[in-house]
Protein backbone atom coordinates (compact mmCIF):
# COMPACT_ATOMS: atom_id res chain seq x y z
CA UNK A 1 0.00 0.00 0.00
CA UNK A 2 1.30 2.89 -1.00
CA UNK A 3 1.62 6.58 0.77
CA UNK A 4 -0.96 8.42 1.25
CA UNK A 5 -3.57 5.37 0.33
CA UNK A 6 -6.50 4.81 2.29
CA UNK A 7 -6.62 1.16 4.67
CA UNK A 8 -8.90 -1.27 4.31
CA UNK A 9 -11.44 -1.50 6.91
CA UNK A 10 -12.63 -4.74 8.01
CA UNK A 11 -16.44 -4.70 6.55
CA UNK A 12 -14.45 -4.11 3.27
CA UNK A 13 -12.34 -7.07 3.57
CA UNK A 14 -14.79 -9.27 4.97
CA UNK A 15 -17.47 -7.73 2.02
CA UNK A 16 -14.81 -9.17 -0.43
CA UNK A 17 -13.82 -12.47 0.72
CA UNK A 18 -17.65 -13.13 1.18
CA UNK A 19 -17.90 -11.99 -2.10
CA UNK A 20 -15.16 -14.54 -3.40
CA UNK A 21 -15.75 -17.46 -1.39
CA UNK A 22 -19.38 -17.26 -2.29
CA UNK A 23 -18.27 -17.61 -5.88
CA UNK A 24 -16.39 -20.09 -5.59
CA UNK A 25 -18.65 -22.21 -3.64
CA UNK A 26 -21.67 -21.68 -6.56
CA UNK A 27 -18.79 -22.55 -8.85
CA UNK A 28 -18.01 -25.84 -7.32
CA UNK A 29 -14.68 -25.47 -6.47
CA UNK A 30 -12.94 -25.93 -2.65
CA UNK A 31 -9.61 -25.59 -2.96
CA UNK A 32 -7.70 -25.48 0.58
CA UNK A 33 -6.49 -21.71 0.87
CA UNK A 34 -4.95 -19.54 4.11
CA UNK A 35 -6.06 -15.89 4.78
CA UNK A 36 -2.41 -14.11 5.11
CA UNK A 37 -0.87 -10.71 5.25
CA UNK A 38 -2.64 -7.65 6.85
CA UNK A 39 -5.92 -8.83 6.20
CA UNK A 40 -5.32 -11.80 7.97
CA UNK A 41 -4.16 -10.19 11.19
CA UNK A 42 -7.70 -7.22 10.89
CA UNK A 43 -9.80 -10.07 10.88
CA UNK A 44 -8.02 -11.46 14.60
CA UNK A 45 -8.90 -7.90 15.59
CA UNK A 46 -6.12 -6.06 15.12
CA UNK A 47 -6.29 -2.48 13.82
CA UNK A 48 -3.42 -1.75 11.41
CA UNK A 49 -3.08 -0.71 7.78
CA UNK A 50 -4.76 -3.24 5.27
CA UNK A 51 -4.32 -2.57 1.88
CA UNK A 52 -5.70 -5.41 -0.15
CA UNK A 53 -6.27 -9.44 0.98
CA UNK A 54 -4.00 -12.13 0.32
CA UNK A 55 -5.26 -15.99 -0.49
CA UNK A 56 -2.41 -18.29 -0.39
CA UNK A 57 -2.97 -21.59 -1.88
CA UNK A 58 -0.87 -24.77 -2.24
CA UNK A 59 -1.50 -25.99 -6.18
CA UNK A 60 -1.30 -23.46 -9.05
CA UNK A 61 -4.65 -24.99 -10.38
CA UNK A 62 -6.36 -23.58 -6.68
CA UNK A 63 -5.32 -20.24 -8.14
CA UNK A 64 -6.98 -21.03 -11.06
CA UNK A 65 -9.90 -22.48 -9.43
CA UNK A 66 -10.34 -19.04 -7.69
CA UNK A 67 -9.65 -17.03 -11.40
CA UNK A 68 -12.17 -19.38 -13.15
CA UNK A 69 -14.68 -18.63 -10.15
CA UNK A 70 -13.93 -14.33 -10.08
CA UNK A 71 -13.80 -14.07 -14.14
CA UNK A 72 -16.70 -11.63 -13.88
CA UNK A 73 -14.74 -9.16 -11.38
CA UNK A 74 -12.51 -7.13 -12.78
CA UNK A 75 -8.93 -8.61 -13.74
CA UNK A 76 -5.92 -6.61 -12.50
CA UNK A 77 -3.01 -9.30 -13.25
CA UNK A 78 -4.10 -12.61 -15.02
CA UNK A 79 -2.82 -15.66 -13.32
CA UNK A 80 0.93 -16.63 -14.38
CA UNK A 81 4.31 -17.53 -13.04
CA UNK A 82 6.05 -15.00 -11.15
CA UNK A 83 10.18 -16.20 -10.67
CA UNK A 84 11.56 -13.69 -8.72
CA UNK A 85 8.81 -14.64 -5.82
CA UNK A 86 8.31 -17.91 -7.32
CA UNK A 87 4.48 -17.43 -7.41
CA UNK A 88 2.02 -18.87 -9.19
CA UNK A 89 -0.36 -15.59 -9.44
CA UNK A 90 -3.37 -13.96 -9.47
CA UNK A 91 -5.27 -10.37 -8.74
CA UNK A 92 -8.94 -9.28 -8.91
CA UNK A 93 -10.88 -6.50 -7.80
CA UNK A 94 -13.73 -7.54 -5.85
CA UNK A 95 -15.60 -4.37 -4.98
CA UNK A 96 -12.93 -1.83 -4.90
CA UNK A 97 -10.68 -4.40 -2.94
CA UNK A 98 -7.95 -6.44 -4.40
CA UNK A 99 -7.75 -10.37 -3.45
CA UNK A 100 -4.59 -11.68 -4.53
CA UNK A 101 -4.49 -15.37 -4.88
CA UNK A 102 -0.54 -17.20 -4.80
CA UNK A 103 1.02 -20.09 -4.39
CA UNK A 104 4.64 -19.61 -2.86
CA UNK A 105 6.69 -22.33 -3.98
CA UNK A 106 9.77 -22.45 -1.72
CA UNK A 107 10.62 -24.79 0.50
CA UNK A 108 11.71 -24.71 4.12
CA UNK A 109 11.84 -27.17 6.97
CA UNK A 110 10.24 -24.24 9.85
CA UNK A 111 7.18 -24.18 10.96
CA UNK A 112 7.47 -20.57 11.51
CA UNK A 113 7.19 -18.74 7.98
CA UNK A 114 3.97 -16.93 7.11
CA UNK A 115 3.66 -17.90 3.71
CA UNK A 116 6.25 -21.05 2.97
CA UNK A 117 6.74 -24.69 4.29
CA UNK A 118 3.74 -26.18 6.83
CA UNK A 119 3.66 -22.79 8.94
CA UNK A 120 0.28 -21.51 7.18
CA UNK A 121 -1.12 -24.66 6.90
CA UNK A 122 -0.61 -25.55 10.44
CA UNK A 123 -1.05 -22.43 12.35
CA UNK A 124 -3.69 -20.75 11.84
CA UNK A 125 -7.15 -19.67 13.48
CA UNK A 126 -10.78 -20.12 11.80
CA UNK A 127 -12.81 -16.81 11.68
CA UNK A 128 -16.13 -16.18 11.09
CA UNK A 129 -17.44 -14.31 7.01
CA UNK A 130 -20.79 -14.45 6.74
CA UNK A 131 -21.72 -17.87 5.93
CA UNK A 132 -17.82 -18.78 5.47
CA UNK A 133 -15.51 -19.88 8.16
CA UNK A 134 -12.31 -18.47 7.48
CA UNK A 135 -9.02 -19.83 8.23
CA UNK A 136 -6.60 -17.11 9.23
CA UNK A 137 -2.84 -17.70 9.68
CA UNK A 138 -2.04 -16.63 13.22
CA UNK A 139 -0.92 -13.48 14.47
CA UNK A 140 2.91 -14.39 15.25
CA UNK A 141 3.83 -15.53 11.96
CA UNK A 142 3.01 -12.23 10.73
CA UNK A 143 4.73 -10.14 13.39
CA UNK A 144 7.68 -12.22 12.36
CA UNK A 145 7.22 -10.63 8.94
CA UNK A 146 6.77 -7.05 9.57
CA UNK A 147 9.57 -7.03 12.48
CA UNK A 148 11.46 -8.32 9.35
CA UNK A 149 10.14 -5.52 7.08
CA UNK A 150 10.84 -3.10 9.70
CA UNK A 151 7.05 -1.65 9.24
CA UNK A 152 6.48 -0.44 12.74
CA UNK A 153 2.91 0.58 11.70
CA UNK A 154 1.78 -2.46 11.38
CA UNK A 155 3.94 -4.49 14.20
CA UNK A 156 3.30 -2.13 16.80
CA UNK A 157 -0.14 -3.12 17.22
CA UNK A 158 0.17 -6.54 16.82
CA UNK A 159 2.42 -6.76 19.77
CA UNK A 160 -0.03 -4.47 21.56
CA UNK A 161 -2.96 -6.72 20.72
CA UNK A 162 -0.23 -10.01 21.50
CA UNK A 163 0.32 -8.36 24.61
CA UNK A 164 -3.40 -7.88 25.49
CA UNK A 165 -4.74 -11.32 24.35
CA UNK A 166 -2.41 -13.83 24.60
CA UNK A 167 0.34 -15.11 22.19
CA UNK A 168 2.28 -18.43 21.85
CA UNK A 169 5.91 -17.75 23.05
CA UNK A 170 7.91 -20.59 21.17
CA UNK A 171 5.73 -20.36 18.15
CA UNK A 172 6.61 -16.72 18.07
CA UNK A 173 10.36 -17.51 18.94
CA UNK A 174 10.74 -20.07 15.89
CA UNK A 175 8.94 -17.50 13.45
CA UNK A 176 11.37 -15.26 14.50
CA UNK A 177 14.49 -17.67 13.97
CA UNK A 178 12.93 -18.61 10.65
CA UNK A 179 12.81 -15.08 9.70
CA UNK A 180 16.57 -14.34 10.87
CA UNK A 181 15.49 -11.75 13.07
CA UNK A 182 18.85 -11.36 15.49
CA UNK A 183 19.31 -12.30 19.10
CA UNK A 184 18.55 -8.86 20.59
CA UNK A 185 15.58 -7.67 18.19
CA UNK A 186 14.01 -11.76 19.38
CA UNK A 187 14.98 -10.28 22.94
CA UNK A 188 13.34 -7.41 22.69
CA UNK A 189 10.41 -8.54 21.47
CA UNK A 190 9.88 -10.95 23.92
CA UNK A 191 10.85 -8.42 26.90
CA UNK A 192 8.23 -6.10 25.55
CA UNK A 193 5.66 -8.94 25.36
CA UNK A 194 6.48 -10.40 29.09
CA UNK A 195 6.16 -7.28 30.69
CA UNK A 196 2.68 -7.11 29.48
CA UNK A 197 1.07 -9.92 28.98
CA UNK A 198 -0.12 -12.56 31.71
CA UNK A 199 2.11 -16.03 31.77
CA UNK A 200 -0.88 -18.01 32.11
CA UNK A 201 -2.48 -16.72 28.66
CA UNK A 202 -1.36 -18.40 25.68
CA UNK A 203 -3.40 -18.42 22.77
CA UNK A 204 -4.02 -22.29 21.76
CA UNK A 205 -2.42 -23.82 18.96
CA UNK A 206 -4.07 -24.32 15.36
CA UNK A 207 -7.74 -26.64 15.33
Amino acid sequence: MGAGEASLRLKDVTSALETALTALRVAGAGPTYRVGGTSAALLQGVRLPVGDVDLLVARRKDVDAFAAALSSFPLLYAASWIPDSQQYFARYDVHGVHVEISTVERETDSDGMECVGRGPWQHYVLVACGPHRVPVVRLELRLATELLRDRPDRYEPLLDHMAARGFDRDLLNRAMTARGLSTERRRTVNDRLARSAPRSRQAPSAP
